[in-house]
């Protein structure tokens, strides 16, 4: 599935990113656009001069602005400011890319949900000042939510592909027409049909765990969009939204936990070349010589 890599880096932090440890704050700070300039004047400087002492100088400078600059922790917090602002950048390009390529009534589905959520920022945000801090909790569990039912929206249209293409009947079909004839083959043929029964078996297995993969997705969007439509229904009179705000906290978890369910499943993928060519390694085939050879997937 291609969606193995949809949820990897989509996630909503609190905060910046743990790659963001390994950020080369010598490198920010020479990237920053005024010190382009401060070196590109006295670049200019040295050739309206044409003395080589404006370069000269201009090397000192920037070596101690380099030993400097990148220290401060000040400059080191924006930084990290800035890098978790294009994170954030990168997961709303890549949500809605998402979004533009789920299937019409999938699509119809996220523009509803975003307008129950819509109808509950609004029941809320006349609330008085003292609650706002509450109120903007919720907005970002909203936000969150809508992300992570973007995802599992994106797995469901993946998945359903998937089980458009697949045939799982012709493959127990298959499975059971090399069954019965396998003892009339040659013992060569024999061998090859053994490893062909496994795989075909590993593929049976493979389906059905991403029609009950499937199904879980399809509950947890269920769940969402009814949890949301209880919140808006309940936001209309309801004066708390701190309890609002823990029981969106709970649907968080829920979803994540649906999203990590996926993320396994998705998983067997990505290892489906390496469990087939275990399985074929050792089946023996005939070179043109009559000798006996070892056949590869990819070989």
């Amino acid at each position: 599935m291609a969606s193995g890599s949809s949820f990897s880096g989509l996630r909503n932090s609190p905060g910046p990113d743990r790659s963001q440890d390994d950020i080369s704050y010598v490198k920010e700070a020479f990237k920053v656009q005024y010190n382009w300039i401060a070196l590109a004047g006295m670049g200019a400087l040295a050739l309206i001069s044409g003395s080589a002492l404006p370069l000269i100088l201009a090397a000192g400078l920037e070596l101690m602005y380099l030993a400097v600059v990148p220290r401060n922790w000040r400059f080191q917090r924006l930084v990290r400011s800035w890098k978790f602002a294009e994170q954030q950048q990168a997961r709303e390009q890549q949500l809605s890319q998402m979004l533009r390529a789920l299937p019409v009534d999938m699509q119809t589905r996220y523009i509803n949900l975003a307008q129950v959520c819509g109808s509950i920022r609004n029941n809320f945000s006349q609330l008085s000042s003292t609650s706002q801090i509450f109120v903007q909790q919720m907005d970002q569990r909203l936000q969150g939510l809508l992300n992570g039912y973007t995802r599992l929206l994106n797995a469901a249209a993946e998945q359903r592909q998937y089980l458009k293409t697949a045939d799982c009947e012709a493959i127990k079909t298959e499975i059971a027409a090399l069954g019965k004839r396998i003892n009339q083959d040659p013992p060569k043929v024999q061998e090859i049909d053994k490893k062909r029964i496994e795989i075909l078996n590993k593929r049976v297995e493979k389906y059905q765990k991403i029609v009950e993969n499937r199904q879980v997705v399809d509950a947890q969007c269920s769940a969402v969009e009814d949890v949301l439509q209880l919140v808006r229904d309940q936001s209309i009179t309801m004066r708390d939204p701190q309890q609002v705000s823990d029981q969106l906290a709970n649907l968080v978890r829920d979803v994540e936990q649906t999203e990590q369910t996926v993320q396994q499943v998705e998983s067997i993928f990505n290892s489906l070349t390496p469990d087939m060519e275990g399985i074929l390694e050792d089946v023996p085939s005939s070179s043109p010589g009559g000798s006996t050879q070892r056949t590869r997937i990819g070989s």
